[in-house]
Protein backbone atom coordinates (compact mmCIF):
# COMPACT_ATOMS: atom_id res chain seq x y z
CA UNK A 1 0.00 0.00 0.00
CA UNK A 2 1.08 3.81 -0.46
CA UNK A 3 2.22 6.07 2.25
CA UNK A 4 0.51 9.64 2.05
CA UNK A 5 2.53 12.65 3.79
CA UNK A 6 1.36 15.95 3.88
CA UNK A 7 3.45 18.68 3.39
CA UNK A 8 5.76 16.19 2.00
CA UNK A 9 7.28 17.89 -0.40
CA UNK A 10 9.23 20.86 1.65
CA UNK A 11 9.96 21.04 5.19
CA UNK A 12 9.96 17.81 7.20
CA UNK A 13 7.28 16.47 5.13
CA UNK A 14 10.28 15.38 2.65
CA UNK A 15 13.23 15.10 5.15
CA UNK A 16 10.75 12.01 6.30
CA UNK A 17 9.75 11.20 2.96
CA UNK A 18 13.58 10.24 2.22
CA UNK A 19 13.96 8.65 5.38
CA UNK A 20 10.77 6.06 4.66
CA UNK A 21 12.08 5.08 1.33
CA UNK A 22 15.86 4.93 2.66
CA UNK A 23 15.46 3.37 6.14
CA UNK A 24 11.91 1.58 6.12
CA UNK A 25 11.96 0.87 2.84
CA UNK A 26 8.40 2.23 1.62
CA UNK A 27 8.08 1.77 -2.38
CA UNK A 28 4.77 3.83 -2.68
CA UNK A 29 4.74 7.37 -1.60
CA UNK A 30 2.06 10.03 -2.15
CA UNK A 31 2.98 13.40 -1.15
CA UNK A 32 0.46 16.24 -1.07
CA UNK A 33 1.10 19.85 -0.39
CA UNK A 34 -0.54 23.04 -1.24
CA UNK A 35 1.49 23.78 -4.20
CA UNK A 36 1.95 19.68 -4.94
CA UNK A 37 4.12 19.45 -7.95
CA UNK A 38 5.06 23.01 -8.45
CA UNK A 39 6.07 23.78 -5.14
CA UNK A 40 10.05 24.41 -5.04
CA UNK A 41 11.78 21.28 -5.14
CA UNK A 42 9.54 19.29 -5.80
CA UNK A 43 10.70 17.83 -8.80
CA UNK A 44 14.25 16.96 -7.67
CA UNK A 45 12.56 15.40 -4.71
CA UNK A 46 10.51 12.84 -7.05
CA UNK A 47 13.40 12.19 -9.19
CA UNK A 48 15.36 11.51 -6.16
CA UNK A 49 12.87 9.17 -4.22
CA UNK A 50 12.89 7.62 -7.84
CA UNK A 51 16.15 6.32 -7.70
CA UNK A 52 15.77 5.08 -4.71
CA UNK A 53 13.58 2.76 -5.97
CA UNK A 54 9.94 4.26 -4.87
CA UNK A 55 6.80 4.86 -7.05
CA UNK A 56 6.66 8.30 -6.14
CA UNK A 57 3.15 10.51 -6.78
CA UNK A 58 3.05 14.38 -5.82
CA UNK A 59 -0.57 15.96 -5.20
CA UNK A 60 -1.86 19.68 -5.15
CA UNK A 61 -4.08 18.88 -2.23
CA UNK A 62 -5.73 21.97 0.03
CA UNK A 63 -5.49 19.14 3.42
CA UNK A 64 -7.54 21.52 5.20
CA UNK A 65 -10.79 20.98 2.81
CA UNK A 66 -12.68 18.15 4.47
CA UNK A 67 -14.25 16.90 0.75
CA UNK A 68 -10.36 17.29 -0.73
CA UNK A 69 -9.40 14.95 1.71
CA UNK A 70 -12.25 11.97 1.41
CA UNK A 71 -11.72 12.02 -2.01
CA UNK A 72 -7.63 11.76 -1.63
CA UNK A 73 -7.72 8.92 0.92
CA UNK A 74 -11.02 7.15 -0.99
CA UNK A 75 -9.57 7.01 -4.28
CA UNK A 76 -5.99 6.02 -2.64
CA UNK A 77 -7.89 3.35 -0.93
CA UNK A 78 -9.26 1.77 -3.80
CA UNK A 79 -6.69 2.24 -6.34
CA UNK A 80 -3.66 1.34 -4.34
CA UNK A 81 -4.40 0.56 -0.97
CA UNK A 82 -3.18 3.11 1.58
CA UNK A 83 -0.57 1.56 4.43
CA UNK A 84 0.57 4.52 6.31
CA UNK A 85 -0.36 8.54 7.06
CA UNK A 86 2.26 11.00 8.02
CA UNK A 87 1.02 14.32 9.10
CA UNK A 88 3.75 16.89 8.71
CA UNK A 89 2.27 19.84 7.05
CA UNK A 90 1.64 22.74 9.13
CA UNK A 91 2.56 26.58 9.50
CA UNK A 92 3.65 29.34 11.65
CA UNK A 93 2.31 32.77 12.39
CA UNK A 94 3.46 33.23 16.05
CA UNK A 95 2.61 36.83 18.06
CA UNK A 96 1.82 37.54 21.11
CA UNK A 97 -1.44 37.12 22.36
CA UNK A 98 -2.81 40.33 21.75
CA UNK A 99 -1.90 40.47 18.06
CA UNK A 100 -3.48 37.36 17.38
CA UNK A 101 -6.60 37.63 15.37
CA UNK A 102 -9.39 35.28 14.50
CA UNK A 103 -7.81 34.95 10.82
CA UNK A 104 -4.61 34.28 12.14
CA UNK A 105 -5.53 31.68 14.39
CA UNK A 106 -7.30 29.99 11.52
CA UNK A 107 -4.57 30.28 9.50
CA UNK A 108 -2.37 28.21 11.59
CA UNK A 109 -4.97 25.68 12.97
CA UNK A 110 -6.26 24.93 9.46
CA UNK A 111 -3.37 22.79 8.17
CA UNK A 112 -2.46 21.10 11.63
CA UNK A 113 -5.52 20.65 13.09
CA UNK A 114 -8.02 20.80 11.23
CA UNK A 115 -6.63 18.28 8.46
CA UNK A 116 -5.65 16.22 11.25
CA UNK A 117 -9.55 15.87 12.07
CA UNK A 118 -10.05 14.94 8.23
CA UNK A 119 -7.49 12.56 7.97
CA UNK A 120 -8.82 11.12 11.25
CA UNK A 121 -12.62 10.55 9.85
CA UNK A 122 -11.82 9.37 6.43
CA UNK A 123 -9.28 6.75 7.02
CA UNK A 124 -10.95 5.49 10.51
CA UNK A 125 -12.06 2.86 8.63
CA UNK A 126 -9.33 1.33 6.83
CA UNK A 127 -6.78 -1.01 8.48
CA UNK A 128 -3.36 1.60 8.71
CA UNK A 129 -0.31 0.24 10.06
CA UNK A 130 0.20 4.02 11.11
CA UNK A 131 -0.88 7.36 11.62
CA UNK A 132 1.83 9.56 12.90
CA UNK A 133 1.02 13.66 13.65
CA UNK A 134 3.93 15.81 13.74
CA UNK A 135 3.49 17.84 16.80
CA UNK A 136 5.69 20.21 18.25
CA UNK A 137 7.26 20.99 21.61
CA UNK A 138 5.50 24.67 21.21
CA UNK A 139 2.40 23.17 22.49
CA UNK A 140 4.43 21.88 25.93
CA UNK A 141 7.36 23.87 26.79
CA UNK A 142 7.98 26.84 24.24
CA UNK A 143 4.98 28.11 24.06
CA UNK A 144 6.26 32.02 24.34
CA UNK A 145 4.53 33.97 21.34
CA UNK A 146 2.60 30.70 20.22
CA UNK A 147 -0.48 30.87 21.27
CA UNK A 148 -2.31 29.29 18.21
CA UNK A 149 0.63 27.42 17.16
CA UNK A 150 0.52 25.67 20.64
CA UNK A 151 -3.28 24.88 20.32
CA UNK A 152 -3.28 23.48 17.00
CA UNK A 153 -0.01 21.08 18.25
CA UNK A 154 -1.96 20.07 21.72
CA UNK A 155 -5.23 18.90 19.56
CA UNK A 156 -2.84 16.98 17.71
CA UNK A 157 -1.84 14.97 20.59
CA UNK A 158 -5.46 15.24 22.31
CA UNK A 159 -6.24 13.00 18.86
CA UNK A 160 -3.42 10.59 18.93
CA UNK A 161 -4.71 9.66 22.17
CA UNK A 162 -8.64 9.55 21.28
CA UNK A 163 -7.47 7.15 18.05
CA UNK A 164 -5.28 4.95 20.75
CA UNK A 165 -8.50 4.62 23.01
CA UNK A 166 -10.97 3.90 19.98
CA UNK A 167 -8.01 1.00 18.90
CA UNK A 168 -6.66 2.84 15.99
CA UNK A 169 -3.10 3.27 15.56
CA UNK A 170 -1.96 6.78 16.10
CA UNK A 171 1.55 8.70 17.41
CA UNK A 172 1.82 12.21 17.79
CA UNK A 173 5.30 13.05 18.08
CA UNK A 174 6.01 16.98 19.78
CA UNK A 175 9.17 17.42 18.44
CA UNK A 176 11.61 20.81 19.51
CA UNK A 177 13.35 22.42 17.10
CA UNK A 178 15.13 20.64 14.00
CA UNK A 179 18.13 22.24 12.87
CA UNK A 180 17.53 21.36 8.99
CA UNK A 181 16.98 24.54 7.26
CA UNK A 182 13.43 23.60 6.44
CA UNK A 183 9.99 23.63 8.24
CA UNK A 184 9.73 26.23 11.03
CA UNK A 185 13.33 25.73 11.83
CA UNK A 186 14.37 27.80 8.60
CA UNK A 187 12.85 30.85 10.50
CA UNK A 188 15.71 30.57 13.51
CA UNK A 189 18.30 33.03 13.15
CA UNK A 190 21.73 32.93 14.75
CA UNK A 191 19.77 34.87 18.05
CA UNK A 192 16.78 32.25 18.41
CA UNK A 193 19.19 29.13 18.27
CA UNK A 194 21.55 31.41 20.79
CA UNK A 195 18.12 31.52 23.26
CA UNK A 196 17.13 28.17 22.84
CA UNK A 197 20.45 26.86 23.73
CA UNK A 198 20.57 29.45 27.10
CA UNK A 199 17.20 28.02 28.07
CA UNK A 200 18.24 24.58 28.14
CA UNK A 201 16.20 23.75 25.04
CA UNK A 202 18.61 23.14 21.81
CA UNK A 203 18.04 22.45 18.04
CA UNK A 204 17.64 19.06 17.03
CA UNK A 205 20.22 18.19 13.72
CA UNK A 206 18.76 16.12 11.27
CA UNK A 207 20.49 13.17 12.10
CA UNK A 208 18.92 13.02 15.51
CA UNK A 209 15.65 14.13 14.62
CA UNK A 210 15.45 10.85 12.46
CA UNK A 211 16.49 8.98 14.54
CA UNK A 212 13.71 9.98 17.63
CA UNK A 213 11.44 9.69 14.49
CA UNK A 214 12.42 6.48 14.37
CA UNK A 215 11.73 5.54 18.05
CA UNK A 216 9.12 7.39 18.39
CA UNK A 217 7.49 5.16 15.74
CA UNK A 218 8.27 2.16 17.56
CA UNK A 219 7.31 2.39 20.80
CA UNK A 220 3.73 2.04 20.31
CA UNK A 221 2.50 5.55 22.65
CA UNK A 222 -0.10 7.50 21.68
CA UNK A 223 2.19 10.97 22.21
CA UNK A 224 5.64 10.83 22.67
CA UNK A 225 8.15 14.27 22.83
CA UNK A 226 11.05 13.93 20.81
CA UNK A 227 12.88 17.05 22.38
CA UNK A 228 16.80 18.15 23.21
CA UNK A 229 17.09 19.03 27.11
CA UNK A 230 20.55 20.45 27.78
CA UNK A 231 19.69 20.28 32.49
CA UNK A 232 22.92 21.78 32.72
CA UNK A 233 21.89 25.29 31.04
CA UNK A 234 18.46 24.43 32.54
CA UNK A 235 19.71 24.68 36.16
CA UNK A 236 21.11 28.05 35.51
CA UNK A 237 18.10 29.85 33.53
CA UNK A 238 17.02 32.72 35.89
CA UNK A 239 13.32 32.49 34.63
CA UNK A 240 10.79 30.38 35.49
CA UNK A 241 11.52 26.80 34.70
CA UNK A 242 8.80 24.90 32.84
CA UNK A 243 6.38 23.23 34.54
CA UNK A 244 6.89 19.47 32.66
CA UNK A 245 10.86 19.87 32.80
CA UNK A 246 11.28 20.88 36.82
CA UNK A 247 12.52 17.17 37.36
CA UNK A 248 14.73 17.62 35.00
CA UNK A 249 16.33 20.46 36.69
CA UNK A 250 15.73 20.07 40.35
CA UNK A 251 16.50 22.79 42.96
CA UNK A 252 17.38 22.17 46.31
CA UNK A 253 14.37 24.53 47.65
CA UNK A 254 11.69 26.54 45.37
CA UNK A 255 10.24 29.41 46.52
CA UNK A 256 6.62 31.23 44.84
CA UNK A 257 7.74 33.74 41.98
CA UNK A 258 5.96 36.50 44.16
CA UNK A 259 8.62 36.01 46.96
CA UNK A 260 11.39 35.93 44.90
CA UNK A 261 10.63 38.49 42.98
CA UNK A 262 9.55 40.65 46.43
CA UNK A 263 13.13 39.67 47.95
CA UNK A 264 15.05 40.34 44.53
CA UNK A 265 13.68 43.62 43.90
CA UNK A 266 13.54 44.69 47.93
CA UNK A 267 17.55 43.81 47.83
CA UNK A 268 17.98 45.57 44.67
CA UNK A 269 16.41 48.28 46.21
CA UNK A 270 18.72 48.05 49.23
CA UNK A 271 21.87 48.09 47.79
CA UNK A 272 21.15 50.87 45.59
CA UNK A 273 19.98 53.05 48.37
CA UNK A 274 24.11 53.00 49.63
CA UNK A 275 25.77 53.97 46.56
CA UNK A 276 26.60 57.10 44.70
CA UNK A 277 24.22 58.16 41.62
CA UNK A 278 27.20 57.41 39.36
CA UNK A 279 27.47 53.96 41.24
CA UNK A 280 23.48 53.49 40.93
CA UNK A 281 23.87 54.36 37.67
CA UNK A 282 26.83 51.79 36.77
CA UNK A 283 25.03 49.01 38.90
CA UNK A 284 21.98 49.35 37.03
CA UNK A 285 23.28 49.29 33.47
CA UNK A 286 25.27 46.40 34.55
CA UNK A 287 22.02 44.77 35.35
CA UNK A 288 20.33 45.43 32.39
CA UNK A 289 23.02 44.48 30.20
CA UNK A 290 23.31 41.17 31.85
CA UNK A 291 19.71 40.54 31.65
CA UNK A 292 19.50 41.55 27.81
CA UNK A 293 22.92 39.40 26.90
CA UNK A 294 20.90 36.21 28.57
CA UNK A 295 17.64 36.99 26.55
CA UNK A 296 19.67 36.27 23.93
CA UNK A 297 21.70 33.74 24.69
CA UNK A 298 24.92 35.36 25.22
CA UNK A 299 27.74 34.77 27.82
CA UNK A 300 28.48 37.92 28.83
CA UNK A 301 27.18 40.85 29.31
CA UNK A 302 30.40 42.25 27.61
CA UNK A 303 28.92 41.82 24.69
CA UNK A 304 26.30 44.33 24.46
CA UNK A 305 27.19 47.57 23.61
CA UNK A 306 25.64 50.29 26.09
CA UNK A 307 24.30 52.28 23.64
CA UNK A 308 24.42 49.69 20.76
CA UNK A 309 20.02 49.47 19.30
CA UNK A 310 18.08 46.45 20.58
CA UNK A 311 16.71 45.87 17.02
CA UNK A 312 20.65 45.88 15.90
CA UNK A 313 20.99 42.99 18.46
CA UNK A 314 17.97 41.34 16.89
CA UNK A 315 15.15 41.85 18.92
CA UNK A 316 11.83 40.60 18.36
CA UNK A 317 8.35 41.00 20.25
CA UNK A 318 9.17 37.64 22.31
CA UNK A 319 12.93 38.64 23.17
CA UNK A 320 11.04 42.42 24.13
CA UNK A 321 8.67 40.51 26.32
CA UNK A 322 11.20 38.30 27.90
CA UNK A 323 13.13 41.26 28.94
CA UNK A 324 10.79 42.98 30.54
CA UNK A 325 9.58 40.14 32.47
CA UNK A 326 13.09 39.64 33.79
CA UNK A 327 13.50 43.45 34.60
CA UNK A 328 10.12 43.28 36.21
CA UNK A 329 11.22 40.77 38.27
CA UNK A 330 14.43 42.17 39.36
CA UNK A 331 13.43 45.26 39.97
CA UNK A 332 9.45 45.08 41.65
CA UNK A 333 8.88 47.39 38.54
CA UNK A 334 5.75 47.55 36.49
CA UNK A 335 7.83 48.35 33.11
CA UNK A 336 5.37 48.33 29.74
CA UNK A 337 5.57 45.90 27.39
CA UNK A 338 6.49 48.14 24.81
CA UNK A 339 10.02 48.86 26.73
CA UNK A 340 12.39 48.26 24.29
CA UNK A 341 10.61 50.28 21.64
CA UNK A 342 10.17 52.87 23.57
CA UNK A 343 13.93 52.58 25.15
CA UNK A 344 16.04 51.57 22.64
CA UNK A 345 18.96 50.96 24.10
CA UNK A 346 21.21 49.78 27.11
CA UNK A 347 21.30 52.95 28.25
CA UNK A 348 17.86 54.14 27.85
CA UNK A 349 16.76 51.19 29.87
CA UNK A 350 18.90 52.34 32.58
Amino acid sequence: GAVLVTGGTGGLGAVVARYLVAERGVRDLVLASRRGPDAPGAGELAEELTRLGARVEILACDMSDRDTVTRLVGSLASDRGLLAVVHAAGVGDNGLVGALSPERVDGVLAPKADAAWWLHEATRGLDLAAFVLFSSAGGLVLTAGQGNYAAANVFLDALAARRRAEGLPATSMAFGFWDVGAGLGRYLGEVDRRRMASQGLPVLSGEAGLELFAAGLDRGEATVVPLRVDTVALRARTDEVPALLRALAPTARRTTAATTTASTAGGLADRLAGLTAAERHRTVLGLVRSQVAAVLGHGSAEAIGPDRAFQELGFDSLAATELRNQLNRLTGLGLPATLVFDHPNALAVT
